[in-house]
């Protein structure tokens, strides 16, 4: 089992910047990847960035790349999301998601990201 947990969250006017955090614990050693993801209308998520644990070898969506950036401090066992030249279409829940080597998904509780125009 793994338990991830965002803070960082917050409103923001359009052009600010804001980190988000997640804090994992529980079985770090069997994870594959982590991510953010961000809620899309019905109960899709969008992937926005990931980063394998192995090689901390990153993706972005189109639509936050030179904008976001996606980092883990191991020693902490801590995912950041830097979110910089914030636009109201960032407005958002943002959840921090992890998936283990037998494939099974673990999820934050999501944290409000609002920019401001």
């Amino acid at each position: 089992q793994v338990q991830l947990v965002e803070s960082g969250g917050g409103l923001v006017q359009a052009g600010g910047s804001l980190r988000l955090s997640c804090v994992v614990s529980g079985d770090i050693d069997n994870l594959n990847a982590m991510s953010w993801h961000r809620q899309l209308p019905g109960n899709e998520r969008e992937l926005v960035t990931s980063i394998f644990v192995r090689d901390d070898t990153t993706h972005y969506a189109d639509s936050v790349k030179g904008r976001f950036t996606v980092s883990r401090d191991h020693v902490n066992n801590t995912l950041y999301l830097q979110m910089n030249d914030l636009k109201p279409e960032d407005t958002n829940v943002y959840y921090c998601g992890a998936i283990d080597k037998f494939l099974v998904p673990y999820w934050g509780q999501g944290t409000q990201v609002t920019v401001s125009s």
